[in-house]
Formats: structure tokens, C-alpha cells, sequence
């Protein structure tokens, strides 16, 4: 059994629908433009706020009916309904909490915060504003993880054993984060999500290679107390490109090749009498979608339903408390 991947289901509702309500983008650089983009294109951008001529005029440039603020929180001050931060993480705290108590809904990208009380803390006034709490953590919006995640739900699998992802390359390494907080965060997302709980024990293991106080390749370790294992391998410091995500179960095990968008199901286990049992293999899911798109539909489709995002404040705090616990920094 194939199936095609196809991303419709995550679509909100009509785009005439879409029209009244405006977002307002803080943060118009190398991943805040595609924020714009993409919200352009939804027909809701309404705004645009950045520090930096450069990118206000490439905002411009790409959105003439926008308005241009270079202060976020004269965005904020605006009539958008709601904003999407894609500003330096020490930034994300106080935005934000000036977004949630402006009466805006508020999508910010990863990581949430810096600590996990910074995180509590937004997570209780989104909760007391009675507004969207959103965290931008996009590998939950790939189809073939929210196919994994329906499959691990029928229980095809059995008893979940451990899950192991790799996400290893050469570059892009930086000065200030480690290569977890900065590749991992969204593996840890999608671990966490797939699991359904936190892990109650987190340890990891780092390399510094290249800077005597940036880790550049990390082993993660995270256990769960129902007996589930997850295991990260991050590095920058890599010959070949390897993002592959695989999961062991009691009836079979999964394999997501993230490259090639392919999701294989390997009918192998080992039974009570210790044989190796191997009834072949099959390509599952193939294909992929454009998951930020997905993703800000998503937004978008909760602030109109009010429902709560897949990747939520509280989603947000659980990756925040996991990379906190790693204590590399």
C-alpha cells in the first residue's frame, strides 16, 4: 500500500475568509521574508517591522500595501489581529508577551524562549488572554510526520521501543548556539510529538571542535517513563547530508528517509523465542509538501476556530524544558 502525500488537509478555509483578518510580521530577514512571503500570498499580510533599512526596503519592495514599522512593538500598537516574530531568540520573550497582552494571537519561531520560565510564563498569558499561542516548529507540518504519527496511532507497530534521528551535514556552524539548539530543535519537537509525553531523563554528550565552547556534534538522549527511549544525533562537522528518522516497535519498525520524503515500513522484529523474523519491506508514504505554508495556514486556521495549535505554547515549553536540561549553552 502507497500513498501519495497531499497536504490539503491542513488548508484553512476559503480565501475570501482569509482576507479580513491581518498578521503583522516582526522580523523581515533571512527567515522572516519567507514569513512575509508566504502571508502575502495568503492575502492576510498587513503588516511589516524590522530594525533594518535593508530588510523594510526588501519589504517593500515584495509587499507595496503593507505597512512599514521599524519598531515591533509599533506593529504590535497597530490593528493587526494577530503577528509572527522571526527575530533573534533573546528577542522572542519580551515580543511576545507585548503581542499576548495587546490582545494579538502570536506565532513565534523556534526555539520558543531561552528558558523554560520565560516559556511558563507566555504559556500562562496566552492562557489568561484567552489567545493563540503558536511556536514555529515546522517539521511537525511535514506530511509524511503527520502520516507517522496516524500510523503509530493505529498501533501498527506495537510497543514503541526507541525512536533514533540523525540530522547531520557540513555547515552552516555558528558562534553563539550549539548545533542542537540550532539543527535539534525541531528533531526534539517531533520526537516529543510522536512519543505524546516528556521524557523524565535527558542527558547528552557534545564535541567542540571547531570553538572551545559551541558543540558542534551532540548526542541526545531522552528517556520516557514508559520505558521509550529517543535518541539525537545533531553535528555540522559532517561529510554527507543524513536527516533520517527510525523507529523501533515490537511488531515492526518505521524508517523515514526526510531526503528522499519517503517513509518505509520494515515488517522485521524478533520474537519471544530471540529468531529474527523478516517479512519484507514497503514504501508506505512518499512525497512531501511545503511545510511552512502548511504551518501558517494552520495558524491561521486556528485563530479562526480558536482551537489549539499542533504546536502550541505547552509544546513549546516541553522542547524549551528538554534543551534546558542538556545544560549546553
Amino acid at each position: 500500500m502507497r500513498t501519495i502525500a497531499w497536504w490539503a488537509w491542513f488548508a484553512c478555509t476559503t480565501c475570501s475568509e482569509l482576507r479580513v483578518m491581518k498578521v503583522g510580521v516582526i522580523g523581515a530577514g533571512n527567515w522572516g521574508k519567507n514569513l512575509v512571503k508566504n502571508f502575502l500570498e495568503l492575502g492576510v499580510l498587513s503588516g511589516v517591522a524590522d530594525p533594518v533599512e535593508a530588510n523594510r526596503q526588501a519589504a517593500r519592495d515584495m509587499a507595496p500595501s503593507a505597512e512599514i514599522f521599524s519598531s515591533g512593538r509599533d506593529l504590535i500598537a497597530g490593528d493587526c489581529n494577530a503577528i509572527a516574530i522571526a527575530t533573534p531568540v533573546p528577542t522572542h520573550f519580551e515580543l511576545v508577551a507585548a503581542g499576548l497582552r495587546a490582545g494579538k494571537d502570536v506565532f513565534v519561531e523556534k526555539p520558543m524562549t531561552l528558558t523554560s520560565g520565560e516559556a511558563e510564563e507566555l504559556v500562562n498569558l496566552a492562557e489568561t488572554h484567552e489567545r493563540i499561542l503558536m511556536v514555529g516548529h515546522l517539521l511537525l507540518f511535514q506530511p509524511p510526520i503527520q502520516f507517522i504519527k496516524r500510523f503509530l496511532g493505529e498501533g501498527k507497530l506495537g510497543k514503541l521501543y526507541h525512536l533514533h534521528q540523525e540530522r547531520k551535514k557540513l555547515g552552516r556552524a555558528r558562534y553563539i548556539e550549539n548545533v542542537t539548539w540550532s539543527l535539534g530543535v525541531h528533531d526534539i519537537a517531533v520526537l516529543l510529538y510522536l512519543v505524546g509525553s516528556q521524557p523524565h531523563l535527558v542527558f547528552a554528550s557534545g564535541h567542540c571542535g571547531l570553538l572551545k565552547k559551541v558543540e558542534d556534534d551532540v548526542y541526545v538522549h531522552m528517556e520516557f517513563l514508559d520505558g521509550i527511549k529517543a535518541h539525537l544525533h545533531n553535528s555540522w562537522l559532517w561529510p554527507t547530508n543524513r536527516r533520517q528518522l527510525t523507529i523501533i516497535g515490537e511488531k515492526g519498525m518505521l524508517v523515514y528517509d526526510e531526503i528522499a520524503a519517503t517513509v518505509t515500513w520494515h515488517r522485521k522484529r524478533i520474537n519471544d523465542e530471540l529468531e529474527s523474523i523478516d517479512e519484507g519491506s514497503e514504501v508506505v508514504f512518499e512525497g512531501s509538501g511545503p511545510p511552512l505554508r502548511i504551518e501558517l495556514e494552520h495558524f491561521i486556521d486556528c485563530i479562526k476556530t480558536r482551537k489549539a495549535p499542533i504546536s502550541d505554547g505547552r509544546n513549546g515549553l516541553a522542547v524549551v524544558t528538554v534543551l534546558e536540561s542538556i545544560m549546553m549553552f
